[in-house]
């Protein structure tokens, strides 16, 4: 039952990542019985995928929820849909930047997420962590990655999604580690359908 969490390395010239830096936090945090495996991602296209590829294969988990950092949204928000689609505003930390090409070609236009997550959102919220769900990762690494997982896991039995968080000015650490361990245990925990009415999430 081992659950896979990770983060990104700074990107873009700023010295800080609240995605990867809130991961030692969340270890610490962490009381459930599931063993918790952590790892930082580089912000590359291509090498992040590949690097997610081998921790599955590594540690065959359970679940997987990778987390990426949206700056200016003023919420952690789990992401619903992954786009086929690498097309980056700005280079990646190895200097691509590639325009209107296919994350795997060949493969469908987009998946969804395989995590609960209106449960997910609510969960957060009634953690006293602002959330909201979204409907886009974007079209940088962090889409890119969520899209490679789903791809590697379609079809089998591991629970695996994206989450995006806010800057620290948003959501300080130890409240994003927090509100991340409530959303973890509630998808573990969840059977049936994802059915949530905390904070007006319904279907």
């Amino acid at each position: 039952m081992t659950v896979l969490v990770t983060g990104f390395a700074p990107f873009a010239g700023d010295p800080d990542n609240p995605s990867g830096d809130v991961l030692p936090l969340l270890v610490d945090a962490w009381t459930r019985p599931e063993p918790l495996v952590t790892a930082v991602l580089p912000v590359v296209f291509g090498a992040a995928g590949d690097r997610v590829a081998e921790l599955v294969a590594a540690h065959r988990p359970t679940l997987v929820v990778a987390l990426g950092l949206a700056g200016g949204r003023s919420g952690v928000t789990p992401e619903r849909v992954a786009v086929n689609l690498d097309d980056a505003r700005i280079p990646d930390n190895a200097g691509a930047r590639p325009c209107d090409l296919p994350v795997v070609a060949g493969a469908p236009a987009a998946y969804f997420s395989t995590l609960p997550v209106k449960a997910a959102t609510a969960a957060l919220r009634a953690a006293g962590v602002p959330a909201d769900l979204s409907h886009t990762a974007g079209s940088f690494v962090c889409n890119h990655v969520f899209f490679r997982l789903q791809h590697l896991l379609a079809g089998s039995d591991v629970r695996s999604g994206f989450v995006h968080v806010p800057t620290t000015a948003e959501v300080a650490l130890p409240d994003l580690a927090r509100g991340l361990v409530a959303m973890l245990a509630t998808v573990l925990d969840h059977d049936g359908p994802d059915l949530a009415t905390v904070g007006g999430i319904v279907d």
